[in-house]
Protein backbone atom coordinates (compact mmCIF):
# COMPACT_ATOMS: atom_id res chain seq x y z
CA UNK A 1 0.00 0.00 0.00
CA UNK A 2 1.36 3.39 -1.01
CA UNK A 3 2.13 5.88 1.73
CA UNK A 4 1.39 9.52 0.93
CA UNK A 5 4.14 11.86 2.11
CA UNK A 6 4.26 15.62 1.83
CA UNK A 7 7.46 15.41 -0.23
CA UNK A 8 5.85 12.92 -2.61
CA UNK A 9 2.79 15.16 -3.02
CA UNK A 10 5.03 18.17 -3.72
CA UNK A 11 7.09 16.17 -6.23
CA UNK A 12 3.85 15.14 -7.96
CA UNK A 13 2.76 18.80 -8.03
CA UNK A 14 6.01 19.90 -9.68
CA UNK A 15 5.94 17.04 -12.21
CA UNK A 16 2.36 17.94 -13.11
CA UNK A 17 3.31 21.63 -13.45
CA UNK A 18 6.10 20.66 -15.87
CA UNK A 19 3.80 18.38 -17.88
CA UNK A 20 1.01 20.95 -17.99
CA UNK A 21 3.05 24.11 -18.61
CA UNK A 22 6.28 23.10 -20.34
CA UNK A 23 5.24 20.18 -22.49
CA UNK A 24 2.31 19.54 -24.78
CA UNK A 25 -0.30 18.56 -22.22
CA UNK A 26 -2.78 15.89 -23.20
CA UNK A 27 -5.02 13.48 -21.37
CA UNK A 28 -2.41 10.77 -22.03
CA UNK A 29 0.60 12.78 -20.79
CA UNK A 30 -1.16 14.01 -17.64
CA UNK A 31 -2.51 10.50 -16.95
CA UNK A 32 1.05 9.16 -17.27
CA UNK A 33 2.31 11.62 -14.62
CA UNK A 34 -0.59 10.74 -12.32
CA UNK A 35 0.10 7.01 -12.76
CA UNK A 36 3.84 7.57 -12.18
CA UNK A 37 2.84 9.10 -8.85
CA UNK A 38 0.62 6.24 -7.75
CA UNK A 39 -2.86 7.00 -9.09
CA UNK A 40 -4.68 3.80 -9.98
CA UNK A 41 -7.98 2.72 -11.44
CA UNK A 42 -10.07 4.58 -14.00
CA UNK A 43 -8.84 8.17 -13.90
CA UNK A 44 -11.81 9.51 -15.90
CA UNK A 45 -9.63 12.43 -17.00
CA UNK A 46 -10.82 14.53 -19.94
CA UNK A 47 -9.62 17.49 -22.00
CA UNK A 48 -11.61 19.91 -19.81
CA UNK A 49 -9.81 18.51 -16.75
CA UNK A 50 -6.42 19.03 -18.40
CA UNK A 51 -7.35 22.62 -19.29
CA UNK A 52 -8.48 23.34 -15.71
CA UNK A 53 -5.39 21.63 -14.28
CA UNK A 54 -3.21 23.78 -16.54
CA UNK A 55 -4.73 26.92 -15.00
CA UNK A 56 -4.07 25.51 -11.52
CA UNK A 57 -0.47 24.70 -12.51
CA UNK A 58 0.09 28.32 -13.54
CA UNK A 59 -0.98 29.45 -10.06
CA UNK A 60 1.32 26.91 -8.38
CA UNK A 61 4.20 28.00 -10.61
CA UNK A 62 3.87 31.50 -9.14
CA UNK A 63 4.53 30.03 -5.68
CA UNK A 64 7.66 28.23 -6.85
CA UNK A 65 8.85 31.40 -8.55
CA UNK A 66 8.36 33.58 -5.48
CA UNK A 67 11.37 35.75 -4.66
CA UNK A 68 10.95 35.47 -0.88
CA UNK A 69 9.47 33.13 1.70
CA UNK A 70 6.97 35.83 2.65
CA UNK A 71 5.80 36.19 -0.94
CA UNK A 72 5.44 32.39 -1.31
CA UNK A 73 3.54 32.20 2.00
CA UNK A 74 1.17 34.96 0.89
CA UNK A 75 0.50 33.22 -2.43
CA UNK A 76 -0.06 29.88 -0.67
CA UNK A 77 -2.40 31.48 1.85
CA UNK A 78 -4.49 32.93 -0.99
CA UNK A 79 -4.56 29.59 -2.83
CA UNK A 80 -5.57 27.71 0.31
CA UNK A 81 -8.26 30.26 1.19
CA UNK A 82 -9.73 29.97 -2.31
CA UNK A 83 -9.40 26.24 -2.92
CA UNK A 84 -8.96 24.22 0.28
CA UNK A 85 -11.73 22.77 2.39
CA UNK A 86 -11.61 21.46 5.95
CA UNK A 87 -8.96 18.75 6.24
CA UNK A 88 -10.27 15.20 6.17
CA UNK A 89 -8.69 11.77 6.29
CA UNK A 90 -9.25 9.30 3.48
CA UNK A 91 -7.97 5.90 2.44
CA UNK A 92 -9.97 5.91 -0.82
CA UNK A 93 -11.98 2.90 0.34
CA UNK A 94 -8.93 1.14 1.81
CA UNK A 95 -7.09 1.39 -1.53
CA UNK A 96 -4.32 3.54 0.00
CA UNK A 97 -2.88 4.36 3.38
CA UNK A 98 -4.72 7.03 5.37
CA UNK A 99 -3.77 10.53 4.34
CA UNK A 100 -5.09 14.08 4.54
CA UNK A 101 -7.09 15.70 1.75
CA UNK A 102 -8.19 19.33 1.63
CA UNK A 103 -10.45 19.10 -1.41
CA UNK A 104 -14.23 18.74 -1.31
CA UNK A 105 -14.33 14.94 -1.54
CA UNK A 106 -12.84 11.81 -3.04
CA UNK A 107 -14.78 12.57 -6.23
CA UNK A 108 -13.65 16.24 -6.45
CA UNK A 109 -12.75 17.52 -9.91
CA UNK A 110 -9.12 16.91 -10.87
CA UNK A 111 -8.19 20.62 -10.92
CA UNK A 112 -9.67 21.22 -7.46
CA UNK A 113 -7.81 18.23 -6.05
CA UNK A 114 -4.56 19.23 -7.79
CA UNK A 115 -4.61 22.85 -6.62
CA UNK A 116 -5.74 22.17 -3.05
CA UNK A 117 -3.46 19.19 -2.38
CA UNK A 118 -0.44 20.80 -4.04
CA UNK A 119 -0.87 24.10 -2.19
CA UNK A 120 -1.17 22.20 1.09
CA UNK A 121 1.97 20.15 0.40
CA UNK A 122 3.98 23.23 -0.58
CA UNK A 123 2.70 25.10 2.50
CA UNK A 124 3.77 22.29 4.84
CA UNK A 125 7.22 22.15 3.22
CA UNK A 126 7.61 25.94 3.44
CA UNK A 127 6.73 25.78 7.15
CA UNK A 128 9.06 22.81 7.75
CA UNK A 129 12.07 24.29 5.91
CA UNK A 130 11.38 28.03 6.26
CA UNK A 131 12.17 28.61 2.60
CA UNK A 132 10.41 28.52 -0.75
CA UNK A 133 10.16 24.77 -1.44
CA UNK A 134 11.34 25.06 -5.02
CA UNK A 135 12.12 27.44 -7.78
CA UNK A 136 12.11 28.13 -11.49
CA UNK A 137 15.10 27.10 -13.57
CA UNK A 138 17.52 30.00 -14.15
CA UNK A 139 18.74 28.56 -17.45
CA UNK A 140 17.90 30.83 -20.37
CA UNK A 141 14.83 29.60 -22.17
CA UNK A 142 13.93 26.95 -19.59
CA UNK A 143 12.03 28.28 -16.57
CA UNK A 144 10.77 24.83 -15.53
CA UNK A 145 9.70 24.52 -11.91
CA UNK A 146 11.64 22.25 -9.58
CA UNK A 147 11.43 21.07 -5.98
CA UNK A 148 14.28 22.12 -3.67
CA UNK A 149 14.30 20.60 -0.20
CA UNK A 150 18.04 20.27 0.23
CA UNK A 151 20.12 22.08 2.78
CA UNK A 152 22.76 24.58 1.87
CA UNK A 153 22.53 26.95 -1.02
CA UNK A 154 19.25 27.00 -2.92
CA UNK A 155 19.22 25.32 -6.33
CA UNK A 156 19.10 27.49 -9.44
CA UNK A 157 18.46 24.91 -12.15
CA UNK A 158 15.86 22.23 -12.77
CA UNK A 159 18.42 19.63 -13.84
CA UNK A 160 22.10 18.89 -14.15
CA UNK A 161 21.66 19.35 -17.90
CA UNK A 162 20.52 22.98 -17.53
CA UNK A 163 23.24 23.71 -14.95
CA UNK A 164 25.92 22.29 -17.24
CA UNK A 165 24.59 24.22 -20.24
CA UNK A 166 24.84 27.48 -18.26
CA UNK A 167 28.34 26.67 -16.93
CA UNK A 168 29.58 25.91 -20.44
CA UNK A 169 28.04 29.12 -21.82
CA UNK A 170 29.62 31.17 -19.02
CA UNK A 171 33.02 29.54 -19.59
CA UNK A 172 32.84 30.17 -23.33
CA UNK A 173 31.92 33.81 -22.83
CA UNK A 174 34.93 34.29 -20.51
CA UNK A 175 37.42 32.50 -22.76
CA UNK A 176 36.26 33.58 -26.23
CA UNK A 177 38.35 36.23 -27.93
CA UNK A 178 36.56 39.56 -28.28
CA UNK A 179 34.91 40.06 -31.63
CA UNK A 180 36.29 42.90 -33.71
CA UNK A 181 33.87 45.69 -33.87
Amino acid sequence: MEVHSTKAMAARAVDLCVALLHERPSVASVSRVLRDHGETGDLDLGEADVTAMRAAAARLREVLGAATVGEAAGLLNRLLAASARAPRLTSHGDATSWHVHVDSGDDAPWAEWFLASSAMALAVLLADHQRVPGGLCASRGCGRPYLDLGGGSPRRYCSARCATRERVAAHRSRTSPPTPG
